[in-house]
């Protein structure tokens, strides 16, 4: 970032952005309720662009009615002013619509490692814990709408299961 002081102006500020190094800060933006996982693990952050000096950023919600977005759309405001840059759009699209194969193998990772079970279409769901297949469902809706709370047919114990979309 450089400054230059122009007869009769005030200070001026000449600012080069990086979309890359830009989205790369993005990608490391937390769900607020999976902590484990950021919006690049979970597959919402769409794309960075810039427009004249506006950065616009597109993500995708989970689900229309998701809670957490508004939290989302505030932290990704955090780090893009954290990096000096105001002049910021986040826009919310809806089409195409999100489904869990979207989420990275990274993150089926660290949701597993978390104790959550990764969604799953080609098998079924396994115990995070003990790889136990045949978890019994105790409730459709989990710690959030898009987990179900299963328990394990092996060692007992309960766990999220984030549901296939």
């Amino acid at each position: 970032m450089g400054a230059t002081q122009l007869p009769g102006f005030g200070l001026v500020t000449t600012t080069t952005i990086d979309v890359v190094e830009v989205r790369d800060s993005l990608a490391r933006v937390v769900d607020p309720e999976i902590p484990v996982l950021t919006i690049e693990d979970l597959g919402i952050l769409r794309s960075v662009d810039l427009v004249d000096d506006r950065v616009i950023v597109t993500v995708t919600p989970t689900y229309s009615g998701c809670p957490a977005m508004g939290q989302i759309e505030d932290d990704i405001r955090s780090v893009l002013n954290s990096r000096g840059l105001s002049n910021v759009e986040v826009r919310m699209v809806h089409f195409p619509v999100w489904t869990t194969d979207w989420i990275t193998p990274n993150g089926h990772r660290k949701l597993s490692e978390f104790g959550i079970a990764p969604p799953t279409a080609e098998a079924e769901v396994l115990c995070p814990r003990c790889a136990a297949p045949e978890p019994r469902m105790i409730a459709r809706f989990g710690s959030t709408a898009c987990k179900a709370l299963m328990v394990c047919s092996s060692c007992g114990e309960p766990f999220d299961y984030l549901k296939e979309f």
